[in-house]
């Protein structure tokens, strides 16, 4: 079916409404949203309508809802649930879009990669040469970033020149992580304890004390210390006080967000309550380069 560029920008616009509402959705709001008069959307939805693209809902609270077919009409699924793919303008996420497609135009180019991203939203602040990112996406953990260079309103697309594409392994972080936990005395000196990390090739270790774990020291906090002329320092004295943990069946990518989120580098890894290994950002750098 093929449909005038005013109909698919009303029809995007009808299943956007009703995607975030939930209820039938009035002419004027679609108007708004196209830049068009009421009147005008009014004309063209009894067309849509003979063509079963709209149902249309009378009375005070009447409005329209899109039908299979509209989905069809402009190459969208209809999902009862679906999951939110960001889209970040410059780092700024645009509040209430979601990516329902990318569409990778040049694979074949030798330099060039670009993408077709269609939005659910509004992309009338996006201009050419903002930063856009989308996603991760829900199955596979797709992040692209790039230049916008276009945009084509008709189909809601925004045209990218795409620099980086990152897919995060799949896997547990269980997979990933040191299994064997090595633990640093609280009262050693730094010296000691950077013996201990460098001879087993590791970036830190949790702090115990009695048997209990109170910290968690790295190279960066031994470092800085010295640095700061504490030569005589003991590792309680510079670890990290707080220790985060991390259910290890929990995906890769999550235990980067933790890592970020607390600014740390290196979690514990657990199954339930017991602690079976750890992670560190370095963990994580050496399985990424394979990919």
């Amino acid at each position: 079916m093929e449909l005038t560029p005013i109909q698919k920008q009303i029809i995007t616009a009808l299943i956007d409404l009703s995607r975030k509402k939930n209820e039938v959705i009035k002419g004027e709001d679609i108007a708004e949203i196209i830049g068009r008069s009421p009147g005008t959307v009014r004309n063209q939805m009894q067309s849509m309508k003979a063509l079963e693209l709209v149902e249309g809902v009378p009375g005070p609270k009447g409005g329209y809802k899109p039908t299979g077919n509209a989905y069809e009409a402009v190459s969208l699924d209809k999902l009862d649930e679906e999951a939110i793919v960001c889209i970040y303008r410059n780092g700024i996420l645009i509040e209430g879009a979601t990516v329902s497609d990318i569409d990778f135009t040049s694979l074949r180019h030798p330099i060039l990669c670009r993408a077709a991203v269609k939005v659910l939203g509004d992309t009338h602040d996006i201009h050419t040469g903002d930063k856009i990112q989308v996603g991760p996406t829900p199955v596979n953990n797709l992040v692209i970033r790039g230049e916008v260079y276009g945009r084509d309103d008709t189909d809601n697309v925004v045209l990218c020149n795409i620099n980086e594409i990152v897919s995060l392994p799949k896997k547990p972080i269980k997979e990933y992580m040191s299994k064997k936990i090595l633990y640093v005395d609280a009262n050693a000196t730094l010296q000691k304890a950077a013996l201990i990390l460098t001879e087993q090739n590791i970036h830190g270790a949790p702090v115990k004390e009695n048997e209990k774990v109170i910290g968690i020291v790295t190279f960066k906090d031994i470092g800085r210390a010295l640095a700061d002329g504490k030569i005589r320092s003991k590792v309680r004295d510079v670890m990290v006080k707080s220790t985060i943990s991390i259910d290890g069946n929990r995906p890769l990518y999550e235990a980067i967000k933790v890592l970020d989120k607390y600014k740390v580098g290196l979690l514990i890894v657990t199954d339930g309550e017991e602690a079976i290994g750890i992670i560190s950002k370095t963990d994580i750098l050496n399985e990424l380069a394979v990919y």
